[in-house]
């Protein structure tokens, strides 16, 4: 069973990266769309906004009494201190949400978003540990390693036995999207430290490892993960299945950096013998050049946290192995959705500069 749709959809972080990408796709295919959020923000139009907490049920239930939805995409997840708090946290979410839309019992399908982390290993194991070679599969057994992600899953299994409601899990590279406030926004957080760079006369310096300068990686367009979970949500095909999720093409940040560079208009070094993180080449300096490009630019956001998160892309960039996204299931499901990196790029930092939080 799958959500026939276009019916009553409830996107579960709703101001996110992803969030505010899946409820733009399913309102412009006619869907009635309610965001929950901490905030109860509803930063697209046409969303219905909730404020909710979902370490909270009573909060929950109160905040979507009135919604009775057929389809869930649950995009959101709240980093903790230790992975032990990352399960118990981000799996309560899950079922706690589950468990209030399910006494509706309009539910017929629900979207789950994670990671490559399912490969990977958590922050506390980051590509420590045995790893599948890469291009990873959806088929490849869980690691040993304990991971929320398997948490959020297993929550997920166990609702849809006892709610009936068919399910897909979306696992997403780097996610190149639209939005502040967000910890895993490495568009926003290249684009704030390309104009940094500007404003202290640096050129842009490859802050990751050698492996990711020279080996093959791909990224996740939002608005193409977004696509997938509408696709999932609505065709049978991807019932009670999990999917990668990534662009479509390869690159090598060699290759990619230099293309950036010329985007902002700056000279930029490589990798060169060792890491140089952001969070290093930032420190005591980033904070006050950013209120200077605040300032002469005119723009909406002068906390430069709310824009760049350095330690999440030094995460990213940092890796010491190759990682690479197997698109095959989605295809040979009917998913032919893709996005050229590049353009992807360009386009959401476009997005940024129509909004004022970057010049």
């Amino acid at each position: 069973m799958t959500a026939s749709g276009p019916g009553t959809a409830l996107v579960v972080g709703a101001t996110g990266i992803v969030g505010r990408s899946v409820a733009a796709e399913l309102l412009g295919a006619g869907w009635e769309v309610h965001g929950l959020s901490r905030s109860g923000a509803s930063p697209v139009p046409g969303t219905i906004a909730h404020q909710g907490d979902l370490t909270d049920p009573e909060s929950l239930a109160a905040a979507l009494a009135d919604v009775a939805p057929s389809a869930v995409a649950f995009t959101a997840w709240s980093r903790q201190e230790t992975e032990a708090e990352n399960i118990a946290v981000n799996g309560a979410a899950v079922r706690n949400l589950l468990e209030v839309v399910g006494r509706a019992g309009s539910l017929e399908h629900v979207a789950l978003m994670t990671g490559l982390k399912h490969y990977l290993g958590p922050f506390e194991a980051y590509a420590t540990g045995a790893m599948p070679d890469t291009p990873f599969h959806e088929s490849e057994p869980r690691l040993d390693t304990p991971n929320f992600y398997y948490a959020q899953e297993d929550e997920l299994f166990a609702a849809a036995a006892r709610h009936g409601f068919t399910w897909s899990v979306h696992r997403a590279h780097t996610v190149f999207g639209f939005a502040t406030g967000n910890a895993m926004n490495i568009v926003a957080t290249i684009s704030a430290y390309a104009a940094i760079c500007r404003e202290l006369g640096r050129p842009m310096v490859f802050p990751g490892s050698q492996t990711q300068w020279d080996g093959l990686t791909d990224v996740t367009d939002s608005d193409l993960l977004a696509e997938q979970i509408h696709w999932a949500i609505t065709d049978p095909a991807a019932a009670d299945e999990p999917f990668n999720i990534a662009n479509g093409d390869v690159f090598r940040w060699r290759w990619f950096w230099p293309h950036l560079a010329e985007l902002f208009g700056l000279e930029w070094e490589g990798f060169d013998g060792a890491p140089r993180p952001l969070e290093e080449q930032m420190a005591g300096v980033g904070e006050s050049a950013w209120k200077a490009v605040v300032d002469r630019s005119g723009l909406a956001e002068p906390d430069i946290t709310r824009v760049a998160s350095w330690w999440h892309t030094d995460g990213d960039l940092g890796r010491p192995i190759e990682v690479v996204t197997d698109m095959n299931k989605s295809r040979k499901a009917g998913f032919l959705g893709f996005r050229d990196s590049r353009d992807s790029f360009a386009h959401h930092l476009e997005r940024y500069r129509e909004a004022r939080v970057l010049p």
